[in-house]
């Protein structure tokens, strides 16, 4: 009885400490964010081969292909050094070129700092870093990026360090602290990638999120997990502490849990992938274990879909992080 005793005075002080150290970390995400930044384009390099635009014809500086003189077409726009190999008359077609917005959130709650010994980096960091590194890919394939509620969208080519600066800046800010995104509507054909645990009530998501989604607006959500929320490896008697209310709760045996957990889990997951398939959105789970160009890979490809053509190192057959 000694014996457990101690060991559950131990589990209860390392819990203790490993809060603790959650909150040294929410508070000093700003003083890190000169690492992430490098990370995360250090990421985006690695996975970014080569960017294309759109794949369409329209007004821009990038050559798409060649095709046959119409009726419509003015003389002016006849490619004649190409002609002169053929029959027919061809006109140089460049390729349409439009700036797209993309809304980009980062979750900084306290929740967000978790981190278990099963993962290297806590969920805020990692967050940080997909923010970052898919603004950097963002801009290189000539889109505006901008920090929801923060800053303006811009192309320019130090985006991503602005992005940085304005997350130092307002790092304490409520619009970055709270655990859903901040209230408003994204413009009719802009795009959003919010970036968090999601694990507040499903009605109050779906609220925020119907809130934020307008006419042709593009979403993505990206759901980052600790590999020990997903698989509560825990065993004996275990003391659970809220890093944002201050709750907390003592299981007697916490392997007992992992069933009734696991399934509620699930169920939570299956109603963000509901509320994302309503609203026309991605849903996509990444777990701080595994690499970070896993999940980015796959929202470049899911980018894709949207009328994007990328070209990634290890596209093929790649499915990206998941569950």
């Amino acid at each position: 009885m000694a014996a457990a005793g101690r060991r559950n005075e131990t589990n209860r002080h390392q819990v203790g400490a490993e809060m603790f150290a959650h909150e040294l970390e929410a508070h000093g995400i700003a003083d890190r964010l000169p690492d992430l930044l490098i990370e995360a384009q250090r990421i985006a390099a690695t996975v970014a081969h080569g960017i294309h635009g759109r794949r369409r014809a329209g007004p821009g500086e990038t050559f798409w292909q060649f095709r046959q003189l119409q009726s419509t077409d003015d003389a002016q726009l006849i490619d004649w050094r190409r002609s002169a190999s053929s029959d027919h008359l061809y006109v140089r077609e460049r390729e349409w070129e439009a700036a797209h917005t993309m809304w980009l959130w980062p979750d900084l709650s306290l929740s967000m700092a978790f981190k278990s010994d099963l993962s290297p980096v806590s969920k805020k960091s990692r967050a940080v870093v997909l923010m970052l590194a898919a603004a950097e890919l963002l801009v290189r394939g000539g889109e505006r990026v901008a920090l929801l509620g923060l800053t303006q969208p811009t192309a320019s080519r130090r985006a991503t360090v602005k992005l940085a600066e304005a997350l130092a800046q307002h790092a304490e800010s409520p619009i970055l602290t709270e655990s859903l995104p901040p209230k408003g509507r994204i413009a009719r054909f802009s795009g959003t990638l919010l970036i968090s645990d999601f694990l507040d009530p499903l009605d109050d998501i779906a609220a925020r999120l119907e809130g934020l989604a307008g006419s042709g607006v593009n979403g993505h959500l990206v759901q980052v997990l600790d590999p020990a929320e997903e698989t509560l490896p825990y065993h004996g008697r275990t003391e659970f502490l809220s890093p944002e209310g201050g709750a907390h709760w003592i299981a007697d045996r916490a392997e007992s849990l992992r069933e009734a957990y696991s399934a509620r889990l699930l169920a939570h997951r299956q109603g963000l992938m509901r509320i994302a398939e309503r609203l026309g959105w991605t849903f996509l789970v990444h777990h701080t274990d595994r690499p970070a160009a896993e999940p980015l890979l796959t929202l470049i490809m899911r980018l894709g879909a949207g009328g994007y053509r990328w070209q990634a190192q290890g596209a093929a057959g790649s499915s990206g992080g998941g569950a």
